[in-house]
């Protein structure tokens, strides 16, 4: 609904003043010949009742008019008022003819409406002829036809008489005359609401540049409200409005510097910050950005020099209509620093980096690093565009150098094009503050992609390679580094080979992150290693690294320990997580442990895949109930995937629905022809499909079972004639096997391990030879007393036995048994 006087704006209070003037028309002596119809409002008399009588009789002093006329000059007087009362009236006195009988004619307003008429036009004296504020009077066609003088109402010169030049009578279309016919454009809409609706605005803040100063930039702050006549009929619009250019521009470089540095402290990537940084200049700053950095920059490496002959790498653009220029170098760009380029960037004599050029004319093309190098290379003739510093369109540049700690990562360069107001001084002051801002932002992202990339090398340099495919399985380990450094450290995987083809299967996970946490895999890592060469069980296993954990803590307790974040706890092994798997490939079994750590995935062929019904046991060091062994039957084919917790970990999702999901995965990804490569990745690409934010190991194994030819097992009493009885069953086998070049040094260490079984530790003694990648020779025995390698002396008649052995064997070695101990050798194999 339209707001008018007569229908007022329905948050006033709705209350007007109602005009009550009489006129009066008086004889020579003062009587009253006729009156209108306001004077009852007046007096409380009708007009009948006052016509006839003597114009004092109306007054509350009737001595006040001592001829019975009022005086010539009108003032003030006071009327009676009926029935009781009184009330003040500012007089006009009008002489008449002396023709006709009527001699006066007198118009009586009330005091207090007169005062206000008198204050309304004081003040709208006062507008129009003071200078700070600029109003502006639009009739029904929204032409200027009235501004107060000697201001300039939005570009409009006016005359003494504060209308348009040329004359009072003159009206002129005074916004599209004067204004740009954008700004013009913009202003006129709002004045078009103004006058439809009758809302008044309030300032509104707007560009308001002048045609005969295109490049100069003005702003306004511009009200306005409607004026209507006095029957409430629209009458045109009056704007008051003030030159805020200053406050503006102060205004938007704060609110400018304030995104800017909101922005570019959201990310720690060098890429992403160029990112910002282009993107925030645009469109508030510029019309066109580019931010170029050294290579050096990107990998995370230290800024070298920067001058010419410096190759910068254009990682980021941003245009205001959202198409780059073609002639300008594109995203990715490889850019050759000249030395005419390099005068873009010398500081100038107040100090600035940043340096402003100003675009006359149209351009050719070799404004700047032009052909020096294009997208991946230098810009032969006819075969890579040639490009420019300048688009076509640019009427002004803005090159800011990007310094962080007095080295140079490159180069933020501003375009403004098109009727838009050139780069000034002061822009290049705003300029090189955002440019220093960003530069910090890239610097300190720069270091901590070193950091990242230094502290993942690390992680990767302290894990097995990747892919391992040995006779027991095909393992494949994927190890998924953390999207910042702080998620860095503590995953990780192992595959050991075993003796007699066996393999174990390692995955744990250590407490905390960075270097100390990668520090805390490395010695873990190795501890595992070693116990892992004594062949125990993995129930053993685990015992004996929670002990070696216990002591760790007690050293850093006591001082003796590097003194980290965990507070001396056993330098980031306390409370780390592990689980270790044996795999038999002859028989089939696999017994695994668990410290803390969940229980692995196992796909068997034809089945749905599971977790193991492992019961994990207290993480490392914090001691308390023993380690719990499970034993598994796997068949060919059958699938482990070994995993740290942090791939069950997502606060969108609980850890049993990612379980179930990680089940179903491996479970459809595992078929004859899927490698644990691909399984690894299924996984990876259902439950992961973002970095994590803590880095995490996944260990994909595939089993495998030697061919039954490959092994051959005998069993013997303890009586002597074993012996010769062994070497024969031996000597046989290798020549079923073709392996006769080995027939005489297997006999011999055959040979002494089944003499020393039976000499030493009793019935029954087992033979197993196994072909494999080397030859093995393995004899059992009930007991457990581990063999000792010594040197005999000269007068011994024996102990030369292990020593032979070891000379004959490439490796050999012991391990414990459920039911006594196990010798084993091996020798490499000849080649084909």
């Amino acid at each position: 609904m339209r707001q008018t006087s007569a229908n007022p704006d329905p948050r006033s209070d709705g209350l007007s003043l109602v005009g009550c003037a009489a006129v009066l028309v008086l004889d020579g002596r003062g009587t009253v010949l006729t009156c209108t119809a306001e004077v009852e409002q007046l007096t409380g008399s009708p007009a009948t009742g006052v016509c006839g009588r003597p114009a004092a009789e109306l007054l509350a002093h009737p001595e006040d008019w001592p001829q019975g006329l009022p005086p010539p000059d009108g003032g003030r007087a006071v009327l009676r008022r009926a029935p009781g009362g009184t009330v003040e009236v500012c007089l006009e006195v009008l002489p008449l003819g002396r023709e006709t009988a009527a001699r006066h004619l007198v118009r009586l307003v009330p005091a207090v409406e007169a005062d206000r008429c008198g204050q309304d036009n004081a003040l709208v004296r006062a507008l129009f002829t003071q200078t700070r504020v600029c109003l502006a009077i639009h009739d029904r066609e929204l032409r200027t036809v009235r501004v107060n003088s000697p201001s300039m109402a939005l570009g409009l010169s006016v005359g003494a008489d504060g209308c348009p030049d040329g004359g009072a009578d003159r009206a002129v279309s005074g916004l599209e005359e004067s204004l740009l016919p954008g700004d013009a454009a913009a202003v006129r809409e709002q004045l078009r609401k103004v006058a439809e609706t009758g809302v008044p605005l309030v300032d509104w803040v707007h560009s308001a540049r002048r045609l005969e100063a295109p490049r100069v930039e003005r702003t306004v702050s511009l009200s306005a409200f409607r004026l209507e006549d006095t029957g409430g009929g629209f009458a045109g619009v009056a704007v008051a409005f003030t030159d805020v250019t200053e406050q503006e521009r102060t205004r938007q470089q704060l609110a400018l510097v304030a995104a800017a540095a909101k922005r570019l402290e959201s990310t720690l990537d060098v890429v992403r910050c160029a990112e910002q940084l282009a993107e925030v200049m645009v469109p508030d700053f510029a019309d066109l950005a580019a931010v170029d950095l050294t290579e050096a920059v990107l990998v995370g490496e230290e800024p070298g020099r920067f001058g010419p002959g410096s190759l910068l790498r254009r990682v980021a653009v941003a245009a205001v209509e959202g198409r780059w220029p073609e002639e300008l170098y594109p995203r990715d760009a490889a850019v050759l620093l000249r030395e005419r380029d390099c005068r873009w960037l010398r500081p100038d004599t107040t100090g600035l980096f940043a340096d402003v050029a100003e675009v006359r004319g149209p351009q050719d093309g070799d404004g700047g690093a032009d052909g020096a190098a294009g997208a991946g290379g230098a810009a032969g003739a006819g075969r890579e565009p040639q490009y420019a510093a300048l688009p076509h369109d640019a009427t002004s540049m803005l090159t800011v150098p990007l310094n962080a700690r007095g080295l140079a990562l490159g180069s933020l360069l501003l375009w403004r094009t098109g009727d838009r107001v050139p780069f000034r001084p002061d822009d290049a002051v705003l300029g090189e503050e955002i440019g220093s801002r960003a530069a910090l932002g890239m610097d300190s992202a720069r270091r901590y992609t070193r950091e990242h990339r230094t502290a993942e090398a690390l992680q990767r340099s302290l894990l097995p390679r990747a892919v391992v495919e040995v006779s027991a399985a095909e393992t494949v380990g994927q190890y998924v580094p953390a999207a910042t450094a702080a998620g860095i450290g503590g995953s990780w995987f192992d595959v050991v080979a075993l003796s007699s083809a066996r393999i174990a299967l390692v995955v744990g996970d250590v407490v905390g992150h960075g270097l100390e946490a990668t520090a805390a895999t490395g010695r873990l890592r190795t501890a595992v290693q070693t116990l892992s060469d004594l062949d125990m069980a993995p129930e053993e296993l685990l015992s004996h690294l929670d002990d070696l954990v216990v002591r760790l803590t007690a050293g850093d307790a006591d001082g003796s320990g590097a003194d980290g974040e965990d507070g001396g706890r056993g330098g980031g092994v306390y409370g780390s997580t592990c689980l270790y798997a044996v795999y038999d490939p002859v028989t089939g079994h696999c017994s695994m442990a668990s410290a803390g750590h969940p229980p692995p995935v196992v796909a068997l062929p034809g089945r749905p895949a599971c977790p193991a019904e492992l019961v994990p046991g207290p993480a490392l060091g914090v001691g308390g109930e023993p380690f719990e062994q499970l034993e598994l039957e796997l068949a060919p084919g059958s699938v482990l995937a070994l995993f740290t917790d942090k791939l069950l970990a997502d606060p969108a999702e609980g850890a049993e629905e990612r379980l179930r999901r990680l089940c179903a995965r491996v479970g459809s990804a595992v078929h004859p022809l899927a490698s644990p490569a691909e399984v690894g990745r299924c996984v990876l690409e259902e439950l992961l499909p973002e970095p994590p934010a803590q880095d995490l190991a996944l260990l994909v194994s595939r089993v495998r079972a030697l061919p039954a030819g490959a092994t051959a097992a005998w069993e013997f009493p303890g009586e002597p004639s074993a012996v010769a009885q062994a070497r024969e069953l031996v000597t046989a086998q290798l020549a079923a096997w073709g392996l006769e070049e080995l027939a005489f040094t297997t006999e011999l260490i055959a040979s002494e391990l089944v003499t020393n079984s039976i000499r030493y530790a009793g019935a029954p003694v087992g033979l197993r030879l196994i072909r494999d990648r080397v030859l093995v020779c393995e004899v059992s025995d009930p007991s457990q007393t581990q063999p000792r390698l010594r040197h005999a002396r000269l007068t011994d008649e024996g102990g030369r036995g292990l020593f032979l052995i070891a000379q004959l064997a490439h490796r050999w070695g012991s391990r414990y048994t459920r039911s006594g101990k196990t010798i084993w050798t091996e020798q490499q194999l000849p080649p084909v």
